[in-house]
């Protein structure tokens, strides 16, 4: 793979190696551009890496759990690491692992998998991330370890060290501490044993260290290589070298509650030793500790918003027993260490107990300040970040927030749409919806309900539009409102038709000029009868009315348009005033959680603080475990997203999503045809009938062809600037979203003279190198170039032409086809599409076909559709022809540009 980017613009630009998350325990590692400041020894190591997880991306992961590699990693990176390390250190806590060596089945604990998901980053493809995904990495991981350990021919121990010196496998001596009786003298017991033997079986034998004096009485050597680990840790704890001095360490012992509290804060000490330590296990999960507890939202009110007011309620608990201020009081007399309360041991640290006070006292100053009621932003920002809310930010006490009966019965719905109250799509609505979409419906419409900001952020072809325009259409039905829908431009010919064809009833205008020549910059079309007004980014700013009326929805599609907070156009968009705001876009939008504070800063403002407050939130990510189950408790409410894998949507979905992609013709462009069409005027006016007049509309056509690609085509010139065409800007648009999930596409044209400047094109957005066929590449080389797109290597594209690519390949790496360019012969289109759609595809693949509005693109489209023509070809050579056969002026017609 080419790391370099195409464009000259990012060239110097440092690259960080990042993960993406795809389905059924797979990742994949590609190259993103940073602003980080990478030097060129990381950058060395870093290309090295990215080779090796190319040639065994398992191996290579396991290598990174055992290695201490202090590269400047990416969060995504750092996060697959973190799962290595895990399993790595589950590895070397095996005391059999000498014994069973490639034979070992090491099975994830539940709460390794609870603490991987916690810690997940904002990582592309994230909605892949479950605990199916993590246990199929796990059993990768045990897989490559055993493969490993089964071509070497030292011991496991070797091996770890060749890697790794500084780390050691666990030792065979266990520390197990329990509890005594509670009439007995000393509270806790200590004892030591040690793993005697390994059964046939590889059931090991675990014995009381004393055992080893007999053991090994004439064996000073093995008795040394035993309690080695002791001796190490006695170097740095006063409790064991005592214990080893008194020879205590090799007997049962009780401890007071002093000792039994220094041993339990060494663990850490011990276990790095490789010692195991069995102990009590509200230790281990800190069940006894003490935590604040929060609880907001338990009364129903009748409208939610952001500022509707809930209750607020703060607790201290000790385990599951509720505590008074004045027990905590007390707690503070007692001597720092364990002590026995409520009927369990409980930890008595100063610093903890002051900081969780002093976190109850500002919760109770909040609830006296608001009279027992707090709103819904503030009760969602405690969630967020509860001691930041409670002014205890570098605070080491525990904080729990909760919601309440009412306000977890809200949020339930929130995050599952099925409990939703069905609505339908309104009168004369054209469509059928599919059940996922109903859901969709339901869920905007409820949020809409309680007046809180909507992210549909569905796969690219699960229908997002055809979701909000059923909830638009709905809402006519009930009430009369206005909505305003910002898009880029290259969307207003698809929403426009979308809106034609299942919803006519609504009425709508487009507020920009290449739909509508003669708008005026006046309020007055507001107070005009229509129900949606729709307008691009760039026009925001040109219609300075938007800002001064309160609509009642607005609708951004390919919301990623603002994800950048500091450009004119977001500022723009956030200047307009609306009850309920709704983004839409297909990509993720946690890939940068910058990115993500600019949507939410548009849905519902206040919700993840301001920028400054947002960067020093997520500044503490790196080193703690819970913060992004927080931010993402926060956000899911607000976020519809569905997959086309998701086993609940795949039933839904036909195996091939076709969909018409519309793109408008630039001024360019729009000369250009227009002058085409007066030209053909004459020529078929002077011609005569037959051979002559058939040929000069056969050429017509192709050249009308061309110029709907784009205008140096038609004019033979070779520069193709992206703003001279409207399909380059819907491609770009469509293909961004493809690689923002790094998924494959296959692009149709039947033209060879396009595919390079296609290529090139398409190589600026994926910033990978791509492969182009057509009919002047050898067949030797065409293989060459299938095996290479087919392979784990991302190579995101290839562009087809229609001959050369439509019949004898197999593309299944792609599940997007788009059609650049229309063959308008529904088989041989069907016959390209079957590249990636075969036997092998495991994947749905999503079709787009290409069509500039109002050109000849259009209407033969329509004419295709209305199949009354299916049985004759529309465009061939034979006597059957149909639009040869058409008059002067059906042909005229036909070919003019009617915007």
């Amino acid at each position: 793979m080419n790391i370099t980017t195409v464009s000259t613009k990012t060239k110097n630009i440092n690259k960080q190696l990042i993960v993406i998350i795809k389905p059924n325990g797979y990742f994949e590692i590609d190259w993103q551009e940073t602003n980080e400041i990478i030097n060129q020894k990381h950058n060395d190591a870093l290309k090295k890496l990215y080779s090796q997880f190319y040639i065994n991306e398992f191996d290579t992961l396991l290598l990174l759990g055992l290695s201490e590699k202090r590269i400047n990693f990416s969060e995504s990176l750092k996060f697959l690491k973190s799962i290595s390390n895990i399993f790595v250190k589950r590895l070397l806590q095996r005391a059999d692992l000498e014994f069973v060596r490639d034979r070992i089945k090491l099975q994830i604990k539940e709460e390794d998998i609870v603490s991987i998901l916690l810690k997940a980053p904002y990582i592309i493809g994230i909605e892949n991330l479950n605990n199916d995904w993590i246990k199929k990495i796990w059993k990768e991981l045990n897989i490559s370890f055993c493969k490993m350990i089964k071509n070497y021919n030292g011991s496991v121990e070797n091996f770890i060290i060749s890697i790794n010196p500084n780390i050691h496998l666990v030792g065979r001596i266990f520390f197990h501490l329990v509890e005594n009786d509670i009439n007995s003298n000393l509270p806790f017991t200590f004892l030591a044993t040690y793993s005697a033997y390994i059964s046939e079986d590889g059931n090991e034998k675990y014995l009381p260290l004393e055992n080893a004096l007999t053991e090994y009485k004439y064996d000073d050597i093995k008795l040394n290589e035993l309690i080695e680990p002791l001796k190490i840790i006695s170097k740095k704890s006063s409790l064991m070298f005592d214990m080893l001095e008194t020879k205590e360490i090799f007997l049962k012992t009780d401890l007071d509650e002093s000792s039994a509290y220094t041993f339990l804060k060494e663990i850490p000490l011990y276990e790095d030793a490789g010692i195991v330590c069995r102990i009590p296990k509200w230790w281990k999960n800190n069940s006894n500790s003490l935590k604040l507890s929060l609880t907001i939202g338990n009364n129903n009110i009748s409208r939610v918003s952001l500022s509707s007011l809930v209750d607020f309620d703060a607790s201290l608990y000790l385990g599951e027993d509720k505590l008074s201020s004045i027990e905590l009081k007390n707690l503070l007399l007692e001597a720092e260490g364990l002590t026995f309360i409520k009927g369990k041991w409980v930890e008595v640290n100063h610093k903890k107990l002051n900081e969780t006070l002093k976190a109850y006292e500002n919760a109770n100053k909040i609830i006296h300040n608001n009279t027992s009621n707090m709103s819904m932003l503030s009760a969602l920002r405690f969630q967020l970040d509860a001691k930041k809310e409670l002014d205890i930010i570098e605070s080491d006490c525990y904080v729990e927030v909760s919601n309440g009966e009412w306000i977890n019965s809200v949020l339930l719905k929130l995050t599952h749409p099925d409990s939703i109250e069905n609505i339908d799509s309104g009168i004369n609505f054209n469509g059928t919806l599919r059940p996922y979409q109903k859901k969709g419906l339901n869920w905007l419409y409820f949020m809409k309900n309680l007046g809180l900001g909507a992210c549909l952020a569905d796969d690219m072809g699960l229908g997002k539009t055809i979701q909000v325009i059923a909830f638009l259409n709905y809402i006519k039905d009930i009430q009369k409102e206005k909505a305003l829908i910002v898009l880029p431009v290259s969307l207003i010919g698809n929403w426009t038709n979308e809106l034609d064809k299942f919803a006519p009833k609504l009425k709508y205008t487009v507020l920009h000029p290449s739909e509508n020549k003669n708008i005026k910059n006046s309020i007055n079309i507001y107070n005009q009868d229509y129900d949606i007004y729709i307008t691009s980014y760039g026009m925001l700013n040109k219609f300075e009315w938007i800002n001064t009326v309160l609509w009642n929805t607005i609708i951004l599609d390919e919301a990623q348009a603002i994800k950048n907070p500091t450009t004119q156009r977001t500022r723009a968009v956030k200047k307009i005033n609306a009850n309920y705001r709704v983004v839409m876009t297909g990509t993720p939008i946690e890939n940068k959680l910058t990115d993500l504070w600019s949507i939410f800063d548009f849905l519902n403002k206040g919700l993840l603080g301001t920028t400054k407050e947002f960067l020093k939130f997520i500044s503490k990510f790196e080193n703690s475990d819970d913060n992004y189950s927080n931010l993402k408790k926060v956000i899911s409410p607000f976020v519809l997203r569905r997959l086309k894998t998701d086993k609940s949507i795949i039933l839904d979905l036909p195996d091939k999503i076709e969909m018409k992609t519309y793109s408008n013709l630039s001024k360019k462009q729009t000369v250009l045809y227009n002058n085409l069409v007066e030209d053909l005027k004459k020529q078929i006016e002077n011609s005569k009938v037959g051979i002559q007049r058939k040929g000069i509309v056969l050429s017509s056509i192709i050249k009308f062809k061309q110029i709907c690609n784009h205008p140096d085509q038609y004019l033979s010139q070779n520069t193709y600037l992206e703003e001279d065409s409207g399909k380059f800007e819907r491609l770009r648009a469509i293909c961004e979203n493809i690689y923002e999930k790094r998924e494959r596409v296959i692009v149709f044209t039947q033209f060879k003279e396009i595919t390079n400047p296609l290529k090139i094109f398409l190589e600026s957005i994926f910033k990978h190198k791509g492969l182009v066929i057509h009919g002047g590449t050898p067949i030797k080389k065409r293989q060459e170039f299938v095996e290479k797109f087919q392979t784990h290597e991302y190579v995101p594209f290839i562009v087809l032409s229609l001959k050369a690519g439509g019949i004898g390949l197999n593309l299944t790496a792609a599940n997007h086809v788009i059609h650049f360019d229309r063959w308008w012969n529904p088989s041989v289109e069907n016959q390209a599409t079957d590249r990636a759609f075969r036997i092998g595809q495991r994947k749905n693949v999503i079709v787009h076909k290409f069509i500039t509005k109002g050109t000849i693109e259009e209407k033969i489209d329509l004419m295709i559709e209305d199949k009354t023509k299916l049985s004759e070809e529309i465009i061939s050579n034979n006597k059957t022809n149909i639009i040869t056969k058409m008059n002067n002026k059906e042909l005229i017609e036909l070919f003019t540009f009617t915007p």
